[in-house]
């Protein structure tokens, strides 16, 4: 039986400075295709390449990854500033109405840290444009010295909400998690639902309110170690049985009671 196919959002970037490219970081692809059970695709994000309508047709679910480049300031009604950083407005012209599309319709998608941005900016949310510089919070930041596994090593409680969706998939309130993001959630969209939170208030996990479909979604990086790690591991395989739920019936997998 094949595989459903899970889009996985590309990013746009310059291999030697030069030559331009769309990329996904394997352990993307690994987390998708080993943990999920689902087939990865990477989907260059650019409204001249792909429609939505194309990719909803085509995928059963979607990953929104991370990335270096920022949801643009104006997409949520503010003014660029230097410390909003880069930004990819070929993203943002694909992905914000796709995770509209996705709530209505119902068809699963997880964010990760940009994505997560992106799924509070879609929804009518606004953002931070670099969470250090609040008071009382701390930096978010990848550490800019060692190896990758010390870059990505748990750093932060996230505290869910009592019996809330994340604390029943984890099984746990409280669970420990890396962070490497700049930016966060400044004011939730209506139907946001912030599950999770930093111990300095940060919010870290959403899902959509009244949603028919799976919209989980993390400020942290679930893919790193996803198949042996206890939070990230729990987070993907109930992914994939939405795709696989969508892939099977083309309706969303029925709510728990």
């Amino acid at each position: 039986m094949a595989r459903p196919i899970v889009g996985i959002i590309g990013n746009q970037y310059l291999i030697d400075n030069e030559y331009p490219a769309h990329a996904g970081g394997k352990m993307n692809s690994e987390a998708v295709a080993t943990v999920s059970g689902c087939m990865p695709l990477l989907i260059p994000a650019d409204p001249r390449l792909v429609s939505v309508k194309e990719l909803m047709a085509q995928c059963d679910g979607f990953l929104l990854t991370g990335g270096r480049p920022n949801v643009h300031p104006e997409e949520y009604g503010e003014a660029v500033t230097d410390a909003h950083g880069q930004f990819d407005r070929a993203r943002d012209a694909i992905v914000l109405p796709l995770v509209r599309a996705c709530v209505e319709r119902g068809q699963p998608f997880l964010g990760v840290c940009r994505g997560f941005q992106e799924v509070n900016v879609a929804m009518g949310g606004t953002l931070y444009p670099e969470i250090r510089d609040l008071p009382g919070r701390m930096n978010h930041r990848m550490p800019p010295d060692g190896t990758l596994e010390e870059k990505f090593e748990l750093r932060h409680v996230v505290s869910f909400t009592e019996g809330g969706v994340f604390h029943k998939l984890m099984g746990a309130q409280d669970v420990m998690t890396n962070t490497l993001h700049g930016q966060g959630i400044k004011v939730p969209g209506p139907r946001v639902v912030i599950d999770g939170l930093a111990p300095d208030g940060t919010p870290e996990a959403t899902y959509i309110k009244d949603a028919p479909g799976f919209t989980l979604s993390v400020q942290w990086h679930p893919e790193w170690n996803a198949a042996d790690d206890p939070v990230s591991r729990p987070l993907f395989e109930a992914f994939g049985q939405a795709v696989q739920a969508w892939a099977t019936a083309r309706s969303p997998l029925p709510k728990s009671a």
